[in-house]
């Protein structure tokens, strides 16, 4: 089945912080240098930052380096953290609240920012855009295209208006095969093609073992009186293991 093909630069897959923030640094480059970079960001979700339901507290150093003057940009990272509480549960109603000298240095969090991931991905991908580059939602890379001698030359999109068993309906749209100079995989830590780029490259080869939990998110609405702006609590106990609210 023909698929129609777009030539670019560089193709990014995923529009999370990594890849999002990839793009911005490469359009800096391209017009620091006055050259003219194509470059697209492919995002799986109908918009970008709508598979990302995490509140994050964010170290913004890495953004201070990426955009200096973020704040003046606009960037949703308007909370910022004064104080953290670690309460270990022991039961539905019970607990203890660990004295700060006890709490572990990676989790003081005082003067980083809160934020929606979901909503600073959203924001990176309107700073991609004013830099020349196509951010592409609703996408997403279904297959990795090789080239004769082997290497990735690109991704090709899933097709779109297909039946559960792959036939055309009305209105079915082939997919599109984006091809690249560069090809970079931002999808997450267990993307399906990466997990194929690492079977069929041996990327794990004398690797250590990644290992993985199983973790839950969850948005809470909580009374106004009972919200305290600022401030970071982490749990330990019952009835997971962790969590952190903001």
């Amino acid at each position: 089945m023909a698929r129609e093909t777009m030539e670019f630069d560089v193709v990014i897959v995923g529009a999370g912080p990594a890849g999002l923030a990839t793009a911005c640094r490469l359009g800096q480059l391209a017009r620091s240098e006055g050259r003219e970079l194509g470059i697209a960001v492919l995002e799986k979700a109908a918009e970008v930052g709508g598979h990302i339901l995490s509140g994050a507290v964010i170290e913004t150093r890495a953004l201070e380096e990426l955009f200096p003057d973020w704040s003046e940009r606009g960037a949703p990272l308007g909370v910022v953290v004064e104080s953290d509480e670690f309460h270990w549960l022991t039961g539905e109603r019970g607990g203890i609240r660990l004295p700060a000298p006890l709490v572990p240095p990676a989790l003081h969090n005082r003067g980083h920012r809160i934020a929606s991931l979901g909503r600073l991905c959203q924001w990176l991908a309107g700073e991609a855009e004013a830099l020349g580059c196509n951010v592409f939602p609703g996408f997403a890379a279904t297959e990795i295209l090789y080239g004769p001698d082997g290497r990735v030359i690109g991704v090709a999109t899933g097709n779109m208006g297909a039946d559960r068993q792959g036939a055309p309906k009305p209105g079915f749209q082939a997919g599109y095969e984006l091809h690249a100079r560069y090809v970079v995989f931002a999808e997450g830590c267990r993307g399906s093609l990466g997990k194929e780029l690492e079977a069929r490259f041996d990327l794990r080869a004398g690797a250590d073992p990644q290992r993985y939990g199983i973790g839950f998110k969850e948005i809470w609405n909580i009374a106004a009186d009972r919200h305290r702006p600022g401030t970071v609590v982490h749990t330990l106990g019952w009835p997971l293991d962790n969590h952190t609210e903001g």
